[in-house]
C-alpha cells in the first residue's frame, strides 16, 4: 500500500497584523526597528498599503450607478490626463503615469468623475498594467453598454527605473480598444489623435 504524506505548511499566526511582519522583514534586512527613525515605520507602512490597495474594498459597480443619465449624445466622451498610481504586482514597487479613457455611448452617459474614480477602483490593487488597461475597458462597457470604449495607459515602472534595467526614461503603454474603437478606424484614428495632440488646458 501507498504510504499517505502529509505536507506540512508554514504555520500563520492570524494575530500577526502586517506591521508586526514589516517589523521581522526590517530585522531580516539588517536594521534595527527600535531606533528612532524606524520605530513607527511598520505602522506607518501598513497604513500606506492598505491605502494603496484599497480598490479591493470598492465595487465598480458602486461606483457608475446612480451617476448614469439617458441622454442624446453621439460623439466621443473623452476624459484624459487622469492620473494613476499603482503598484507592479511582480516586486510591488509603484508604477504611475496617465490614463485616457473615451466612449461613444449608446442611450446614456456618466457623470465624468465616477471614470476618473473608476480608473482609482483598479489602479489601488496590485496590478499588471496590461489588466488594468483591460479591466477600466470592460467595466465601462459592461456598465455602460456604449458602442464602443477605448482606454490609453502610459506609465513609467519603478521596477524597471530603480532595479533590473535601469533604464530611467522608459515609458509603458497599453491600449484596450473595444466595440467601434476596435472595429472602426476613423473612431479610433480620432480617438488617437485627441490624445496625442491636444494638451490640457490651464484653467
Amino acid at each position: 500500500m501507498n504510504e499517505i504524506v502529509e505536507i506540512e505548511h508554514p504555520v500563520t499566526t492570524e494575530s500577526e497584523s502586517i506591521a508586526d511582519l514589516v517589523r521581522k522583514i526590517l530585522v531580516k534586512l539588517g536594521e534595527d526597528p527600535d531606533r528612532e527613525g524606524l520605530q513607527k515605520t511598520p505602522d506607518r507602512f501598513e497604513k500606506a498599503l492598505r491605502f494603496l490597495t484599497s480598490g479591493y474594498q470598492q465595487d465598480p459597480e458602486k461606483v457608475l450607478n446612480g451617476a448614469k443619465f439617458k441622454v442624446c449624445y453621439d460623439e466621443i466622451i473623452l476624459v484624459k490626463d487622469i492620473e494613476v498610481y499603482s503598484m507592479c504586482e511582480h516586486h510591488m514597487l509603484p508604477f504611475f503615469g496617465k490614463c485616457h479613457v473615451a466612449y461613444l455611448p449608446g442611450d446614456q452617459v456618466v457623470g465624468l468623475s465616477k471614470i476618473a474614480r473608476l480608473v482609482n477602483v483598479y489602479a489601488r490593487r496590485l496590478q499588471i498594467q496590461e489588466r488594468l488597461t483591460s479591466q477600466i475597458a470592460r467595466a465601462l462597457e459592461e456598465k455602460l453598454k456604449p458602442r464602443g470604449v477605448g482606454v490609453i495607459i502610459e506609465a513609467r515602472h519603478m521596477c524597471m527605473v530603480m532595479r533590473g534595467v535601469q533604464k530611467q526614461g522608459s515609458v509603458a503603454v497599453t491600449s484596450a480598444m473595444l466595440g467601434a474603437f476596435r472595429t472602426d478606424k476613423q473612431t479610433r484614428d480620432e480617438f488617437l489623435s485627441l490624445v496625442r495632440d491636444s494638451k490640457t488646458p490651464n484653467f
